[in-house]
């Protein structure tokens, strides 16, 4: 049919030629016509093909990078802890990732993605089920994963040199396999009720703008830390009999910075990553306007909110102690780094400097209330991601471009944007909504669960295992391994392996002999 509509068509082209020579022309000229089209739908297939390979690409990189956090935290929690506590904390990080892995498949990646569902919990994809679908393949699957267990890994350093080893597995998998995959499902999700990614019906007409988790993810981490701390209570000689707090120093500065910067290296894949596809076009073809663009622009902010903050540390915390310290520097970064994160990709980059700037102060301020209330968190993981996560969603509501939310969210034209830039209040109430359901979403789910292992004697170790260290009662040994005579006094890592050992050696309730 085609080829005669197109024959009939040229034929008063051609008519000067006899009836037969005419058809003969015609026929010919549509079928090279034909031949043409179907090398050309050819070649858009493989340029859609191609697309998509390098879109996944991007994403499979972006979950690496992530990925390679895990090696961060494990690193900074380790070098925050006293040496003997060290295997106890770098296994616990290990088992963060491969606990969170199962219960991610299992249930955390249906709770959050599985479309369609309702506002409040995802239904399908359980076990991965019906992965691939359109939207969601297994690429997207690894790294929604890679954020799941990246808020366990905030949580266990609040609680580190004081937890029972089965409370770390029970509430790792709690946590990546239902409370945060809900609330993923709420921000991220185009189901989700409160989620900027919704093509209808938008929380005050502008849903809450999380891009890569200042909320999702540091909140969950830091206030869940921030129950487990509280309810356990602070490590033994934290504080004195008056109160005042006691300084317990991590053993190794050199392993606090080269988590730090592990971090630093993988928040590249965390923050410019939540694109997830990079090869889009924001503007006609040939523009240098596209996601691309963003993308370096995400980056660049990221890296100077983290820069600022650890400025501002730096000298805040020499003027408030007398000392230069790189543990809090380090912190400081890591505190500007999940402020920035929830706005990374709608902001200037002038805005992400003030952003650092005041990250800085939330943590310096949540650290001194945490000494005036005794409450002890030997990573500040609940003073870092969750003051300066919620610092984070605000600074979002007052600094968002109008421009750059229009393409990072298209879709609805006039949707509101920072306060400060013009863009009315309806965002900050958004993310005012975000911060309050969140916090008490974690609460009513992390608290009890603390509270129940509290009750059946699951949740703390005993004060003779603690005093004498986990590595030791609880792991077999300790992480490093050297002789006391080559080492006299405390030794090179500040502490006695002989009086440590002498402290747990094994006796007998009768007769005290081993």
């Amino acid at each position: 049919m085609a080829e005669q509509s197109c024959a009939a068509l040229l034929l008063p082209v051609v008519g000067n030629l006899s009836g037969a020579a005419a058809g003969a022309a015609a026929s010919f000229i549509c079928g090279r016509f034909e031949n043409i089209t179907t090398q050309f739908e050819a070649v858009s297939a493989q340029l859609t093909d191609t697309a998509s390979a390098v879109d996944t690409t991007y994403l499979l990189f972006s979950a690496y990078l992530v990925f390679s956090m895990q090696l961060g935290f494990a690193m900074l929690c380790a070098g925050s802890v006293r040496a003997k506590n060290t295997m106890n904390i770098m296994l616990t990080n290990v088992l963060d990732a491969a606990a969170g892995g199962i219960f991610y498949y299992l249930f955390g990646f249906a709770f959050a993605f599985g479309s369609p569902s309702n506002g409040f919990i995802g239904r399908h994809f359980f076990g991965l089920k019906g992965v691939p679908a359109p939207g969601y393949d297994y690429a997207y699957f690894l790294y929604q994963w890679a954020f799941a267990i990246a808020a366990a890994g905030i949580t266990s350093g609040s609680i580190a040199e004081r937890t029972q080893f089965v409370a770390y597995l029970i509430y790792s998998s709690f946590l990546t396999g239902f409370v945060y995959p809900v609330v993923s499902h709420w921000f991220w999700s185009a189901d989700g009720w409160a989620s900027a990614f919704r093509t209808d019906d938008l929380l005050f007409r502008s849903g809450a703008i999380d891009f890569a988790g200042s909320g999702v993810v540091h909140m969950v981490g830091g206030i869940a830390g921030f129950w487990g701390a509280l309810i356990e209570g602070p490590r033994i000689g934290r504080f004195d009999h008056s109160g005042r707090a006691v300084t317990l120093r991590g053993h190794s500065a050199s392993l606090v910075v080269l988590g730090t910067f592990l971090l630093w290296f993988g928040w590249y894949g965390f923050n410019p990553g939540s694109f997830l596809t990079i090869l889009k076009s924001y503007g006609p073809s040939g523009s240098i306007n596209g996601q691309w663009s963003a993308v370096g622009r995400t980056a660049v902010t990221t890296t100077l909110a983290g820069c600022a903050a650890a400025l501002t540390t730096l000298f805040g915390k020499r003027l408030l102690s007398g000392h230069w310290n790189v543990t809090d520097v380090c912190n400081g970064l890591l505190g500007g780094f999940a402020a920035i994160t929830a706005g990374c990709s709608v902001v200037e980059p002038w805005a992400a400097i003030i952003c650092g700037v005041v990250a800085a102060g939330v943590l310096i301020g949540c650290n001194k209330l945490a000494e005036k209330f005794r409450f002890d968190d030997p990573l500040e993981a609940a003073q870092l991601h969750g003051g300066c996560g919620t610092w984070g969603l605000i600074f979002t509501a007052l600094f968002a471009k109008e421009r750059y939310v229009n393409e990072v969210y298209p879709g609805h034209p006039g949707r509101p944007y920072g306060l400060f830039m013009g863009g009315g209040g309806r965002l900050l109430a958004a993310q005012l909504v975000q911060i309050l359901v969140i916090a008490g979403w974690v609460s009513a789910t992390m608290g009890p669960l603390f509270l129940l292992l509290r009750r059946f004697g699951l949740l703390r170790i005993s004060d003779d295992d603690e005093m004498a260290g986990m590595d030791l009662t609880r792991h077999g040994g300790f992480a490093y391994v050297y002789h006391d005579d080559d080492s006299p006094g405390d030794g090179a890592a500040g502490f006695k392996h002989k009086s440590a050992v002498s402290r747990v050696e094994l006796t007998t309730a009768g007769n005290g002999r081993p």
